[in-house]
C-alpha cells in the first residue's frame, strides 16, 4: 500500500481511484464496510483504491481544544486500512487556511485534479468544505460535472453494544471511557489499543515482584476508565523490536489505569505487567497495549500484602483469559 501525506506525494501517473474521505477514527466496523466496499469497486472498475484522510483531527484545528479521545494514531490507522486491502492511503494536513476551502474547491483539487476519482463512496452523513457545507447530495452534484458518481452505503451497523446504537467512533470513545471493553471490541471488531513509548516511572511493580512497562501515551489517547484489565503487551510493526523477540511479539498482560492510590499517587498511568517474562528491557520502546477484558476498579489498600495477594488475584485472571481468547 502507498502513503503520501499531501497532494504533492501522489505520483503523476496515478490513474482513475475510488475514494472515500473521513477521519475514521478506530477503523470501525462501520468503517471497515466502507472501506472494503471502495476495495471491491475499485477491482471491479480496474481503478485504484484510495482513503483519504486528515491530520490534525479537524476539530483541533478549528475548535483548539476540543480534540476528541484518539482511537488510534495514524500510523495505526493506516495499518489497519492496509489490512483492508487498500491500494493508498492519503493524509491531508489540516490547517485553519485548508479549513475554510469550499465544498467545490475540495472536490476540484484533491478528487478530480489529485486523484482522478471515478467513484465516491460514503455514508449518508459525510459532510465537507467549509463549516460542512457540502453534504453526499452536493457531492452527487458536482460529481456529474466532473465525470465521478457517488455511491451512498447504510451504515447504520447495530450490534448489543451501547445497547444497540449505530457503531461510531463517538459510541467507542464513551465505552472506552467507561472501562466497557466487551463493547468496544464488538464497535472495532478488535481489543482497543493503546500506544506509547516507554518512561521510567516510580519502578514499585519492579520491587514488589512485578515490573511493569509504564506507557507514556500518544497524546489525545483514548484511555480506559481507572482499572485492572487482562490484555496484552505488543511492540507494533511499526514501532520498535523487542530485545528478545521479533517486531509484533504479543505478550499477555496485566494492565493497570490510574493514580496507585495505595502509594497515594496523583499522576494518571498505564502499567502493563508482562505475565510470566523476565529480563525485559523495554524503557524507549515504542509499545501496545491492547484491552482485553475489565477486572476490577481501581483499589486504595491498607497494606502492601493486601495489594500483593490482590495483584497475584489480577495476573492469574489476566492469564487465564488471554489463555481462552
Amino acid at each position: 500500500m502507498q502513503r503520501w501525506r499531501g497532494l504533492e506525494e501522489i505520483p503523476g501517473d496515478w490513474g482513475r481511484s475510488v475514494v472515500t474521505i473521513g477521519s475514521f477514527d478506530g477503523v470501525h466496523r462501520g468503517h471497515q464496510l466502507i472501506i472494503s466496499r471502495v476495495v471491491e469497486r475499485a477491482r471491479e472498475l480496474g481503478a485504484r483504491s484510495v482513503v483519504v484522510t486528515f491530520d490534525p483531527h479537524p476539530s483541533e484545528v478549528v475548535r483548539p481544544g476540543s480534540h476528541p479521545p484518539l482511537l488510534a494514531p495514524q500510523p495505526r490507522r493506516a495499518e489497519l486500512i492496509e489490512e483492508l486491502g487498500v491500494d493508498a492511503v492519503l493524509v491531508l494536513p489540516f490547517t485553519l487556511e485548508f479549513s475554510k476551502e469550499s465544498p467545490e474547491f475540495f472536490v476540484r483539487q484533491v478528487l478530480v485534479e489529485a486523484l482522478h476519482a471515478r467513484l465516491v463512496v460514503e455514508g449518508p452523513n459525510f459532510r465537507f468544505g467549509h463549516r460542512a457545507a457540502g453534504d453526499v447530495a452536493l457531492l452527487a452534484e458536482l460529481g456529474r460535472a466532473d465525470d465521478f458518481e457517488v455511491e451512498v452505503l447504510d451504515l447504520q451497523v447495530r450490534g448489543a453494544a451501547g445497547g444497540g446504537e449505530p457503531f461510531s467512533s463517538t459510541l467507542a470513545r464513551r465505552l472506552v471511557a467507561e472501562g466497557d471493553l466487551t463493547g468496544v471490541a464488538e464497535v472495532l471488531g478488535r481489543p482497543h489499543r493503546v500506544e506509547g513509548v516507554v518512561v521510567r516511572g516510580a519502578q514499585r511493580g519492579r520491587e514488589l515482584g512485578y515490573p511493569t512497562a509504564n506507557v507514556d501515551t500518544v497524546p489525545h489517547s483514548a484511555v480506559p476508565a481507572d482499572g485492572v484489565y487482562a490484555g496484552w503487551l505488543t511492540v507494533p510493526a511499526h514501532g520498535s523490536r523487542l530485545p528478545d523477540g521479533g517486531p509484533g511479539e504479543r505478550m499477555p498482560a496485566a494492565i493497570s489505569v490510574g493514580t496507585n492510590p495505595t502509594f497515594d499517587g496523583t499522576a494518571r498511568t498505564v502499567e502493563a505487567y508482562a505475565i510470566d517474562r523476565v529480563g525485559l528491557d523495554l524503557y524507549g520502546l515504542h509499545v501496545a497495549v491492547d484491552f482485553l477484558a475489565y477486572l476490577r476498579g481501581m483499589e486504595k489498600f491498607e497494606s502492601i500484602e493486601a495489594l500483593l495477594d490482590r495483584m497475584a488475584d489480577d495476573v492469574k485472571r489476566a492469564r487465564e483469559l488471554t489463555e481462552e481468547s
